[in-house]
């Protein structure tokens, strides 16, 4: 067949060198046109049925795409006066929080919650007043993709302030009676905000419990006496506590005190004796008058809240008119608001003391005008007492001591100063 002519075929060209030709064309185009591809494509990773090309992928989802979460912080970024409690609320719609802080000017972060199911967070405290605050939360959606918003505010500066003053001293060493005792500038209407600013705290560790006398005062105090040796912090929080309407507390201290050595000493106003007891051990017994049948002396448990090596008694101050007015009295101790004290006596005869009750309610142990006598009974129990231990005056014909005539709340039962 060399040489033969196809028909329709040009002439001088054969159907076999035709054939050769065009196959030879097709392949160089067809390399071509992969080089083309390759070069723009970037030749990636696809099969040769394009399975797993970018096309195939079209329809799943976006690895960049945004966070699907929304984050919602009020008060809104830059507002001012905000109140210190109840306006701070972060929340996340499509999403869950996963961290919110809250932090002043110097970086103390405000204590708060994430709810359970993750959608929102509130502050378990108060926030300061005049104080500048940022916000920094994040939420993640259903895929993990996170979404985050940062707000600054500033509290409200208020017009009307209160504090509390407090006893014992900070840094003091005090007796087993001693309670923390707060009494506030301005009659408090929202016990609660205010009491829940005020924690106390014991080591070795207690219940401790707080008491309201009036709307003015509250107390803390464990159900008996301070273990010898307690170390005791008191922190006041109440800086922005809105403890009546637009009245607000402007304090904020830590406060820590020692509890020293036990002693509790008994006057028995029947046998006219106190036995002074000692970290379990009776370590003296005085003669004592104790309060004249018309004005006998309180019973109950009383804590020495004050001392004064010399003072004035004036019986005008507490009730009695002009019946007595004495200078110099010497190592005197408050037990009573209502002016009960233990008390130096220099002007009864030394033959009183043990036999005859003759005061005007107070507990008087003998002594000498101006206190310069430190061998007397009245002058070694004041310089063997400390603020803070108890006196416990029984067999007198008189009612209980009230629990809040004094630092006296171990008068009231415990299951009275926890209701």
């Amino acid at each position: 067949m060399n040489g033969q002519l196809i028909p329709g075929a040009p002439t001088g060209t054969t159907g076999r060198g035709r054939r050769r030709g065009g196959v030879r064309f097709q392949a160089l185009a067809t390399g071509a046109l992969l080089l083309v591809l390759t070069a723009c494509g970037g030749g990636g990773g696809g099969s040769a049925d394009g399975a797993k090309g970018p096309q195939a992928q079209g329809a799943g989802k976006q690895e960049n795409a945004a966070s699907q979460a929304v984050v919602t912080i009020l008060p809104k970024d830059g507002a001012d006066s905000v109140a210190t409690s109840g306006a701070l609320k972060v929340t996340a719609q499509q999403g869950k929080l996963t961290t919110v802080t809250v932090a002043d000017s110097k970086g103390t972060e405000v204590e708060g919650k994430i709810a359970a199911d993750g959608t929102s967070w509130q502050p378990t405290a108060h926030l300061s007043a005049g104080t500048q605050y940022k916000v920094h939360a994040v939420a993640k959606d259903a895929e993990g993709r996170e979404s985050a918003k940062d707000t600054t505010f500033t509290t409200l500066v208020p017009k009307n302030t209160f504090i509390g003053h407090y006893t014992p001293e900070d840094g003091s060493t005090v007796g087993v009676g001693m309670p923390v005792s707060i009494n506030f500038t301005r009659g408090i209407t929202d016990p609660e905000a205010v009491e829940k600013a005020i924690k106390v705290t014991a080591v070795p560790s207690v219940p401790i419990e707080g008491h309201w006398f009036g709307n003015d005062r509250l107390d803390f105090r464990p159900e008996q006496y301070w273990a010898a040796g307690t170390k005791v912090t008191v922190h006041l929080n109440l800086d922005g506590v809105e403890g009546r309407p637009g009245v607000y507390g402007k304090q904020k201290k830590t406060v820590t005190f020692t509890i020293g050595r036990r002693q509790v000493s008994t006057v028995d106003a029947g046998a006219k004796t106190m036995k002074v007891e000692r970290d379990g051990k009776i370590v003296k017994t005085l003669p004592i008058t104790a309060g004249a049948p018309s004005t006998t002396t309180y019973n109950g448990q009383m804590v020495i809240s004050e001392k004064y090596k010399v003072t004035r008694m004036n019986g005008a101050t507490v009730g009695f008119g002009g019946e007595y007015d004495i200078k110099d009295v010497p190592h005197a101790m408050r037990l009573s608001t209502s002016g009960t004290f233990v008390h130096g006596n220099y002007w009864a005869p030394k033959s009183t003391f043990g036999s005859q009750n003759v005061s005007h309610g107070c507990v008087g142990l003998a002594d000498t005008r101006g206190a310069g006598d430190s061998s007397t009974p009245a002058a070694w129990f004041y310089d063997s007492s400390i603020i803070g231990d108890v006196v416990v005056v029984k067999n007198s014909k008189d009612k209980q001591i009230k629990p809040e005539n004094g630092l006296n709340g171990w008068n009231m039962p415990w299951s009275e100063w926890i209701a």
